[in-house]
Order: structure tokens, then sequence, then C-alpha cells
């Protein structure tokens, strides 16, 4: 930890390394969470002065730091984040004596607008899985596995790029997954996926024949980039805009809106929402009960479209 006395108060710069080599480092925050703290704490940086002693920060100069950010065109999502990593650098700094008081409590976040998670039906999600066959664009059976695994589990980006061989059953019908906050939780693939799946491995194996010996590979990533190195995140989100906007879809598609498919249809299909909260490794069931939000809207829409007296006037 930082040496604090009267005469070299701890800077701004200072506290903010500091905690953001804790949140990963000890609480194990995800690499993109503290990617965006850090971004964070630049703004803070450019807005204020590097050098100036946390403690001596106002409520007013956090208020000026969003008022800034707004005025910048930021977002709500992307303030409010702002606020939260603010509110957590000075919690810690107070809890090890850096500051006496923390002012941040007072810094109120934006309300957000409600925007309902974005998903397909199930006609746009069979036309963007067929797509690789009709349409390969790069690496066939790998982009079908790709949707399939995606749709079929619910997994985020992250989860999927991480896969490895040895998070998966014998049969490849369900994996162990590592999610936010390093929580681990099994998710499961349906025949289509598995099927999907195996092909993929096949002609990986034929691709890559030096990489596989013993019946096992050095890359363990089970997902592959043209050059036989492990995809990134990134990596699907560009295979997955390649394919998006073909016939059937209709507009863009992004990696997660798979995740919202997932989420809906099985709300949609009676399931139990603590079971999905569990599936879609949600901490919070607040976060998972967005999608009845979008089942609902979707049977009032279904019920304005069949039923006969719908928009009728007496």
């Amino acid at each position: 930890m930082l040496t604090v006395s009267s005469n070299s108060p701890v800077s701004i710069e200072e506290c903010c390394a500091e905690y953001l080599l804790y949140i990963k480092s000890v609480r194990g925050l995800s690499e993109n969470t503290v990617k965006g703290y850090g971004e964070d704490f630049k703004h803070l940086m450019q807005i204020l002065t590097p050098q100036k002693p946390l403690k001596d920060l106002t409520l007013e100069d956090l208020r000026g730091c969003v008022g800034s950010l707004s005025r910048r065109k930021y977002g709500t999502v992307s303030i409010n984040r702002f606020i939260a990593a603010v509110r957590g650098l000075f919690a810690y700094c107070k809890k090890f004596g850096y500051i006496k008081s923390n002012v941040s409590l007072e810094l109120k976040t934006l309300k957000a607008p409600k925007h309902l998670p974005r998903f397909m039906t199930a006609t746009e999600v069979d036309a963007l899985c067929m797509e690789p066959e009709k349409e390969p664009l790069l690496w066939q059976s790998r982009d079908r596995a790709l949707f399939e695994m995606l749709y079929s589990s619910g997994c985020r980006v992250g989860e999927l790029a991480n896969l490895k061989f040895g998070d998966f059953s014998p049969d490849f019908k369900t994996a162990v997954v590592t999610g936010k906050g390093k929580k681990d939780r099994r998710v499961y693939f349906e025949k289509d996926a598995v099927s999907s799946l195996l092909a993929y491995l096949a002609e990986r194996k034929s691709r890559f024949p030096e990489r596989e010996k013993n019946g096992g590979s050095p890359v363990e990533e089970v997902f592959l980039n043209q050059k036989g190195t492990p995809l990134s995140e990134h990596g699907i989100w560009y295979i997955v805009s390649r394919y998006s906007g073909v016939e059937g879809t209709n507009r863009h598609v992004s990696p997660h809106a798979f995740r919202h498919t997932f989420a809906t249809a099985m709300l949609a299909a009676g399931a139990d929402i603590r079971a999905v909260q569990e599936m879609l490794g949600h901490s919070s069931i607040s976060t998972t009960q967005r999608y009845t939000h979008v089942t609902t809207e979707r049977l009032k829409e279904v019920y304005k479209q069949a039923f006969p007296h719908s928009g009728k006037q007496d």
C-alpha cells in the first residue's frame, strides 16, 4: 500500500493506479472491467490535475467531471460507470486511511432510460446460423458452430472465446465457463450445436494436423482463427458482423443478441426465471427480469395481431 503522511499527500494518479491493481489482483474483476475503470480514471485526470491530492477533491469537483462528460455527449451508461469507478476509488481510499471522508457518496447516478434487450426471432436465428453454409465468408464450419453455441448456451462472447477442451463434458453437451467475477457455471448445448461443434473440430484437426498430438491439442482453446491461434473476443464480434444483415435478419446483429434471444426464448417457453438467471450467470435477478418485459411486449403484439376484436371500435 501507499505510504501516507501529512507531508506527502497521495495524488489522484497514485490512488487510481493502486486501486486498479487492487481490483485486478485482489478482487479478480474481469479484464474488461479493469480496462473500463482505467479509461474512467483517465477522464478524471484529464479534467482534474493528476498530481492533486485525492483528499482535496470536493463534491463540486466530482460533479464538474460528470458535467464535463455530459457536455462531451457521453451516454448515461458511460457516465454511470464513471461514477461507479469514482465511488469504488473513494471507498477503497477511505478504507485504507488515504482520505478521511468519502464525498463521492453524494454523487448521484443518472436515471438510465429503459431499453429492452434486442433479440432475434426464431426465423432470424435459423437464417443467421445457416448463412455460413450458404455464403462461407470466413471459415464455414467454425462460424456455424460459433452461432449455434452462442444461441444454445446463452454464453457471453468472452466466455465462449475462452472455452478450452477440458471445460467440456465427454459428449460436448455441457461445459463449465468462467463468467464475471471469476464465477464458474455450467452451460448446455443442444444437438444442433453439438453437431456443428464436432464438424468444426474435425475440420480444425485436418487444417492444423501439426497441432494435434496424441489425441490432444497444444492449443487448448477450442475456437481458432485462420492462423491456428486462439480466436479472440474481438474476432468473434468481427465474424458476427460479417454475416450480420443477411437476408432473413434485416438488421444489425451483435454476438450479445444471441444471449438476449436465448433468455427471451427460455422465458417465453415457461422456464423458471431463477433457472434462467443461473444459466446466464446473472448475480442479480433484476438483470434477468429485463427479459420478462421483452416477452410481455411480444405477447401484446401477438394479441393485437391475432385477437378478432383487437383495435376495433364497437
